[in-house]
């Protein structure tokens, strides 16, 4: 009797660790993380001025996703009009996003900030994003970049 129980048990959690870890395509509408409106949402542009004068951010950031982690779906990047990509992160890893995101336009809302990414943080990055050997030995110097830590994400169109 006890084998039984415990045998429900483990099938109880391995029922919900795999219903946690389909992630939904990103189609128009669909939310990741805390639910998130378009409403009063800063193009990159705008952020990018904002931060400028301001040490950090709280609030929506509307941009198009350029990349995407493809281990996992761990982060994503969104581009900005300058070229630099902005790397976004998600709260506690609470959600990933999906490959198909790529080329997507998206509200983040959360916490942007400016700040200085390691050579090594940024190597890391580069290994989960396939990126090839050579590409990751070239990377040497620390990046001053936008970074968001955001709560929820919505697929725009």
């Amino acid at each position: 009797m006890k084998k039984l129980v415990l045998l429900a048990i483990c099938l109880g959690f391995s029922a919900i660790t795999f219903a946690q870890s389909t992630i939904k395509p990103a189609d128009a509408g669909v939310t990741y993380g805390k639910e998130v409106t378009a409403d009063n949402a800063l193009n990159t542009e705008a952020l990018s001025k904002t931060l400028s004068t301001d040490s950090v951010y709280n609030g929506k950031i509307t941009g198009t996703v350029v990349e995407v982690c493809k281990k996992k779906g761990c982060f994503m990047k969104i581009s900005q009009a300058n070229g630099a990509p902005i790397m976004v992160q998600f709260t506690d890893y609470a959600y990933f996003m999906p490959q198909n995101i790529v080329g997507k336009t998206v509200v983040v809302e959360g916490k942007a900030k400016v700040k200085e990414t390691s050579v090594e943080r940024l190597k890391h990055y580069a290994a989960d994003a396939g990126k090839s050997k050579e590409e990751i030995a070239a990377i040497n110097t620390p990046k001053k970049d936008i970074s968001i830590m955001a709560d929820g994400v919505l697929v725009v169109k």
